[in-house]
């Protein structure tokens, strides 16, 4: 019986603890957006990667047109 005179304040005080993590969850927005990243992950990347003279001849020449716009005052 005397046990209960410890695990009790020991419950509590652990569950105050947990209440107080996801309070800060919760002001930090951990839980704001919650299908993101599930939509994130099927996006494809890959055009980045790929290397300039792979790339088709049109769109190499559109960007050197796109450069040659930006490189004029």
């Amino acid at each position: 019986m005397s046990i209960l005179y410890l695990l009790i304040p020991l419950a509590v005080g652990l569950m105050a603890i947990a209440i107080a993590f996801f309070l800060w969850t919760v002001r930090t927005g951990q839980y704001d957006d919650l299908e993101g990243p599930a939509h994130r992950i099927l996006m494809d990347d890959d055009d980045p990667m790929i290397p300039a003279n792979a790339r088709p001849r049109k769109a190499a020449a559109e960007k050197s047109a796109r450069d040659a716009d930006v490189r004029e005052p």
